[in-house]
């Protein structure tokens, strides 16, 4: 009997963030929740539905990870319209992410996002300028590592499509004032071109940025 391997037709199967901890109990490598997920957490409930789950780890800590995974799953690359086991990319492949696959559910169940980091801080993959401490950059939220939901924020910042505007409707009036400052100062010096910072530097939007508002007497 051989193993059923995947196919970009294999269905997902979502992991609830509980899962998710259970599942990664072993390794030793950092992980968090991010994306959508992230979100999620953060509020304490679904904000939409979701195809996927998603977790993040620092791109030299994959291996750690995927080493940790039971038997029956394993890791892939996306390249094109082909899969890629993550074992057989050429060294120094430059993958944005890797999806798991359990043979057993003859699924997908994880797609993990790969980012930069050091020992004591996370770095923004597309501009290493954008650092923040690892205690701000991910948050235990129920003792599940949660991505900060105005660091999703960034990521979604390049090129939001339209569940993004509708999560960013969401998420970004409920965030703190400090995050949301954070936040606003990072996609105007980082991503300055996205729809999004335009809102913020405009004088007549509701989401023009606090620390730049003309202060009246």
């Amino acid at each position: 009997m051989t193993d059923s391997l995947p196919s970009l037709d294999t269905p997902w199967t979502r992991l609830d963030a509980a899962s998710v901890a259970d599942l990664l109990a072993d390794t030793e490598a950092r992980w968090w929740l991010s994306g959508g997920s992230a979100y999620d957490q953060w509020r304490g409930e679904p904000l939409r539905e979701r195809d996927r789950t998603t977790i993040s780890t620092v791109y030299t800590q994959l291996d750690d990870l995927v080493g940790s995974l039971p038997d029956g799953m394993s890791c892939w690359a996306r390249i094109g319209d082909e899969l890629v086991r993550w074992s057989d990319l050429p060294d120094g492949a430059d993958i944005p992410s890797a999806w798991i696959f359990d043979a057993a559910m003859d699924a997908w169940v994880l797609q993990i996002n790969l980012e930069d980091g050091t020992a004591d801080r996370w770095v923004y993959r597309r501009d290493p300028r954008l650092q923040l401490p690892w205690e701000k950059a991910v948050l235990d939220i129920d003792d599940i590592p949660t991505g900060a939901p105005e660091v999703q924020l960034v990521w979604k910042a390049l090129r939001p499509y339209p569940d993004d505007e509708a999560d960013k409707d969401v998420i970004l009036p409920a965030l703190p004032e400090e995050a949301r400052t954070w936040w606003e100062k990072a996609i105007l010096s980082i991503h300055p071109h996205s729809t999004w910072s335009i809102h913020v530097r405009s004088p007549f939007a509701p989401a023009k940025a606090s620390w730049n508002r003309t202060r009246r007497s």
